[in-house]
């Protein structure tokens, strides 16, 4: 059986970001979210399963300034790395299984599109949350994308849950308070299109 990394890397290594399902060449709710949230220059910014996301140049462009990136597949950060050109160095990339990794500081915000959803065991959304209580600061804010009710149940060959924002903050638990959400419908570069969630949540303790 493939591990996390051997499969990711394979997907990412056998298809252009461009061609992926999940690809956005601008990741407009995110950014829209994180423009609310008013958060200064120095904040310190995660975003979990950040794959190939064009995310990371746009908060450069932004201003923030402490930026880090984390993927349990080394190619995708390589493909990240590569685009960013020299700008990449002034990213922190974290190349690890989320659901072992071991936060050594904390973070204001903690983005996270489409990694938690993939999660179909109560034993990985226990780790999730684990390294989640661990990351992010208290008082910091979530922002969590997922599919929808009505979204796929699968994706990349993997099974997935689907969520309502109330249905995902009783999945992350009573430490998160649900500050908002907003539906998405996220065209494929195939031309398909998924119904997402993204709630945002701020922690309370």
């Amino acid at each position: 059986m493939e591990t996390r990394q051997q499969h990711w890397d394979r997907v990412y290594g056998t298809k252009e970001p461009e061609d992926l399902t999940w690809f956005q060449e601008t990741p407009q709710v995110s950014l829209s979210l994180i423009e609310e949230m008013e958060l200064p220059a120095e904040a310190r910014i995660i975003d979990v399963g950040g794959g190939t996301s064009t995310l990371s140049s746009f908060l450069l462009e932004k201003g923030f300034k402490r930026i880090s990136v984390l993927d349990v597949s080394g190619a995708a950060l390589s493909l990240a790395r590569a685009r960013l050109g020299p700008r990449s160095q002034e990213v922190e990339w974290i190349e690890a299984d989320l659901l072992q990794f071991e936060p050594t500081t904390s973070w204001t915000l903690w983005h996270d599109r489409a990694v938690f959803h993939f999660l179909t065991s109560e034993t990985d959304r226990e780790a999730y949350r684990r390294v989640l209580e661990k990351g992010l600061k208290p008082g910091g804010y979530l922002i969590m994308a997922t599919f929808a009710l009505e979204g796929p149940s699968r994706c990349s060959g993997l099974d997935c849950v689907r969520y309502s924002p109330e249905s995902l903050g009783s999945a992350l638990g009573s430490g998160f308070l649900l500050r908002g959400s907003v539906e998405e419908a996220h065209r494929t570069p195939a031309g398909g299109v998924q119904a997402f969630n993204f709630s945002w949540f701020q922690r309370t303790n």
